[in-house]
């Protein structure tokens, strides 16, 4: 029993204490904590009154679709509409948005009037005052009465002001009322 090792030792040479596994904490290892916990606090409160919140995404403006009926015909679809005929050399002596009966078929409805040079005249009608609802076109020549009523944009499941414009610059090329046919 003489060189028995003492019981806090290992072999290996490397001593352990037991005041080492055990970390007594001393009083003035509390203060430091305490006030490392403080200043953590401190700086936190800090960061966050400091810290800008985070905006959110901006909503976006509805689309030009999505605006009231008679916003959007008339500050959207007449004057795109006006300028994509005048664009294809036709002149544009009057178009407005009106609420009466229809020519021909009658029935009351919206219509984009419009009157055309060469006594030329077409009436996009919309059953509703929305412009997904129902739609017909109607043309006339010669200051006479509508010749030609036909449905309009039937088959279409969205509507859109780029859909609308360019689909009654189609037919009145039908028509060979605008650009060079």
């Amino acid at each position: 029993m003489e060189n028995q090792a003492p019981a806090n030792e290992k072999d290996s040479g490397n001593k352990v204490n037991k005041s080492d596994s055990l970390q007594t904490t001393q009083p003035a290892d509390i203060d430091k904590k305490d006030l490392n916990i403080l200043d953590k606090q401190k700086v936190s409160e800090d960061l966050n009154v400091d810290k800008t919140p985070i905006p959110k995404k901006p909503v976006k403006p509805p689309k030009v679709e999505e605006k009231p009926f008679e916003e959007f015909i008339n500050d959207h679809l007449i004057p795109k509409l006006k300028s994509s005929i005048e664009d294809k050399g036709t002149l544009v002596c009057d178009i407005k948005l009106i609420e009466g009966i229809r020519p021909v078929v009658g029935g009351k409805c919206w219509m984009v009037f419009c009157e055309m040079s060469e006594q030329r005249k077409f009436w996009l009608c919309f059953n509703k005052n929305i412009i997904t609802s129902d739609k017909t076109i109607l043309l006339a020549e010669s200051n006479s009465e509508p010749s030609i009523v036909e449905s309009f944009l039937i088959d279409e499941k969205k509507t859109t002001l780029a859909l609308l414009i360019s689909r009654v610059l189609q037919r009145l090329n039908g028509q060979k009322w605008v650009g060079a046919n």
